[in-house]
């Protein structure tokens, strides 16, 4: 049997390895048992810190909003506990590019939150683009949708039970048809008898 050659196989194995650790300082990128060991130690890396960007960035956010928030005496906590009193539904990332973006929306914000806060709470409110509304509206509309689509789901049960009784009234008949004619043709072999 002849002997085989695995040199090639092993040569793509080690490019292909050599060529994701490219960039590596050096000897991570050069020699095969170094850089494999480092593209181990990268991808954990990789796996761990794509959760802990994520604690970064809201990090980052809360920060953001906090500093807007000393802008406009009020804390972070105490705007956040307002907010959610008033039935505010916006995301960190949002406030703190409103923060950014645009003070004066973001100061009515913490008007709001102060409101919330101090019991006087209004009707939920939503930012859409640069301006803060009002949204008791927008929740009357959900409701009537509701009540919209239970009503289309009533009428359509409706007439599937009205085409189901018109199916069953079909049957019935037929076979009022069918005994006619079998009522006539025996009268006519009796009287066809009786002449006889």
């Amino acid at each position: 049997m002849a002997r085989v050659k695995n040199g090639a196989v092993t040569k793509a194995r080690h490019k292909k390895v050599l060529k994701e650790a490219k960039g590596y300082f050096g000897s991570k990128h050069r020699l095969y048992k170094s850089a494999k060991e480092q593209l181990m130690h990268s991808g954990q890396y990789a796996f761990r810190d794509r959760k802990q960007k994520k604690r970064d960035f809201r990090k980052l956010w809360i920060t953001r909003i906090n500093a807007a928030c000393r802008l406009n005496d009020i804390s972070y906590s105490r705007f956040i506990e307002g907010l959610n009193k008033a039935g505010v539904e916006v995301n960190r990332k949002m406030l703190s590019e409103i923060a950014i973006n645009d003070p004066k929306a973001f100061s009515e914000l913490v008007k709001v939150a102060k409101d919330g806060k101090a019991g006087k709470v209004k009707p939920a409110t939503e930012v859409t683009g640069n301006e803060v509304t009002i949204g008791a509206a927008k929740k009357e509309t959900k409701k009537a949708e509701k009540t919209e689509v239970k009503e289309e789901k009533k009428n359509t049960t409706k007439k599937t039970t009205a085409k189901k009784e018109v199916k069953e009234e079909k049957p019935a008949a037929k076979k009022a048809t069918t005994t006619k004619k079998t009522t006539t043709t025996k009268k006519a072999t009796t009287a066809k008898k009786t002449t006889k």
